[in-house]
């Protein structure tokens, strides 16, 4: 038995600022991190579907990052103006925001 229908974990690794591929904190990883968990909670998904914080997601250039399972579906460059989007569409809806998908081709070890 699954404990979490889904379970979305968003980067929040932190690298050097002078870093060629940046990190998911200066982009506002955090900031994300929190407002999803929030969303999610407020629509009463607590229990059902489990936001985390992640180390390194290894897509870090690509803006804030984060994957969704058990479909393993990528996402890329979050904004907290995407966060209910996220929420109401894929966590609630079970669809995916084809607009902020990372590409399978361009996801390492995914």
């Amino acid at each position: 038995m699954t404990r979490f229908a889904r379970h979305i974990f968003i980067c929040i690794n932190e690298r050097a600022e002078d870093h060629p591929r940046g990190c998911c904190t200066s982009k506002g990883g955090k900031e994300v991190a929190q407002a999803l968990k929030l969303a999610a909670y407020g629509r009463g998904l607590k229990g059902v579907v489990r936001v985390n914080k992640s180390g390194c997601l290894d897509s870090c250039e690509f803006g804030v990052s984060a994957v969704v399972y058990p479909e393993a579906v990528w996402y890329r460059g979050i904004t907290l103006a995407d966060v209910d989007e996220i929420v109401d569409v894929h966590l609630v809806g079970g669809e995916v925001v084809e607009r902020l998908r990372l590409p399978p081709s361009e996801t390492r070890g995914a």
